[in-house]
C-alpha cells in the first residue's frame, strides 16, 4: 500500500502542556498515554491502545466492563453530557477509595450514552 502511514498504536502530537511519562493526555480528538516526558509544545509520543492503570475518582465504583470517561484528572464512570471524552473500559474492578484503574484503551465502536 503506497498511502500506509504506521500503524496507528502510537501517534506522534504536540504536547498540550508539560506531561510526564505514563499520563493520560488529550489533544483535540487524539487520546493516549504519553510514553516519554514532553515540555509544552514539543512532540510527544501516545500509545492508543493497551491496557493501562490510571488515576480514577477515588469515590467511584467501577466494575470491569463499565465504560470510563476522562474529567480532565482522572477517569470517571460519569460522562460528563458530552463533555468528558471516553477514555475506555475498566478491565477489573476498582472500588470505592482506590486510586487508580486498568483501563484498556482504543475500545473501537464504543462511544458510550448519547
Amino acid at each position: 500500500m503506497t498511502n500506509f502511514v504506521q500503524e496507528g498504536r502510537m501517534v506522534t502530537t504536540t504536547a498540550p502542556s508539560n506531561v510526564t511519562s505514563g499520563q493520560y493526555v488529550v489533544v483535540g480528538a487524539i487520546r493516549g498515554v504519553a510514553a516519554f516526558d514532553a515540555a509544552q509544545g514539543e512532540p510527544v509520543e501516545l500509545a492508543t491502545e493497551g491496557v493501562f492503570t490510571l488515576p480514577k475518582v477515588a469515590a467511584d465504583n467501577i466494575a470491569a466492563g463499565d465504560l470510563l470517561y476522562w474529567n480532565g484528572t482522572a477517569c470517571t464512570k460519569v460522562p460528563g453530557s458530552g463533555s468528558r471524552p471516553l477514555v475506555g473500559v475498566a478491565i477489573k474492578p476498582a472500588g470505592n477509595g482506590v486510586a487508580t484503574v486498568n483501563v484498556k484503551l482504543g475500545v473501537h465502536g464504543l462511544t458510550g450514552p448519547a
